[in-house]
């Protein structure tokens, strides 16, 4: 009765305890995903190794380029930082579901139910198109990019690529298709929001198709195969994105003011 007549100021210490422990649960959340991240790192470290792993990642190049031609490296201390850089990337992409359940565990509790059931299908949805996309350009677009690349050069070159080169590279490419891959989750969710709709999202498709080789030519390498497979892969990924977004729009649709007046009131 009393906290009715005298609510609590801004500046009382009742007013701050909710800000605290949201710092604390943030605090807690940050925690969870780099021991994940750093269990992760940990295995790696053990098997394959860091050397172990960028002999893997390196595979697709290695494959491709001329008989007794290696990777060299020009910095100093490259042969171990490099490696380290590579198993720490390949760490937080498997912790990636861990991180993104941490995101969502802290943000869950001020979402209707409705909102709920919209959350966790995008975090998957989102991790495995990630996922997707980087295996994607490993396995595909590395080979015939590289392959590419060796037949165009001239004869008279010897490719020695530097590794820390390669790990650029390697990131720019895996987090242009990664990236690239989650055009479905962002039309999905720029639908539910009622941001666009879908009609709009159709009326659109030729200027996305414009847009897609724009981007692919700046996210890119300067060269047919790269350009043209993240190209046609949004592309794709934007005409999947339309037919999901349409189906989630009635998935993941509000209650009846009296069902949200009442999730409001049990919160």
């Amino acid at each position: 009765m009393s906290d009715r007549i005298n609510p609590p100021t801004p500046d009382s210490p009742d007013a701050e305890q909710p800000f605290i422990s949201h710092l604390i649960e943030l605090r807690n959340r940050l925690i969870r995903s780099i021991a994940a991240v750093g269990v992760v790192f940990l295995v790696l470290s053990i098997y394959p190794g860091p050397s172990g792993l960028f002999d893997i990642l390196s595979h697709p190049l290695i494959a491709h380029l001329p008989k007794g031609s290696t990777m060299i490296a020009i910095g100093v201390i490259s042969p171990f930082v490099v490696p380290i850089k590579v198993t720490l990337l390949v760490a937080f992409m498997i912790a990636l579901p861990v991180v993104l359940y941490q995101i969502w565990a802290f943000v869950a509790p001020g979402l209707y139910a409705h909102e709920k059931r919209l959350v966790l299908p995008l975090i998957v949805s989102s991790t495995l198109l990630f996922y997707l996309g980087v295996a994607f350009c490993y396995f595909f677009v590395f080979g015939r990019l590289f392959t590419f690349i060796q037949g165009f050069a001239p004869k008279v070159i010897t490719a020695a690529p530097d590794i820390e080169a390669y790990l650029s590279f390697m990131l720019t490419m895996f987090l242009a298709f990664g990236a690239a891959f989650e055009v479905p989750v962002v039309l999905m969710v720029l639908v539910r929001f009622g941001v666009v709709t879908v009609e709009q999202l159709r009326s659109w498709r030729s200027y996305f198709i414009v847009g897609a080789f724009i981007i692919a030519a700046i996210v890119t390498p300067p060269d047919v195969i790269s350009q043209s497979s993240l190209a046609v892969s949004m592309i794709l990924l934007f005409e999947i994105g339309i037919f999901a977004a349409k189906y989630l729009a009635r998935y993941s649709a509000a209650p009846p003011d009296d069902e949200k007046d009442a999730e409001t009131s049990a919160s």
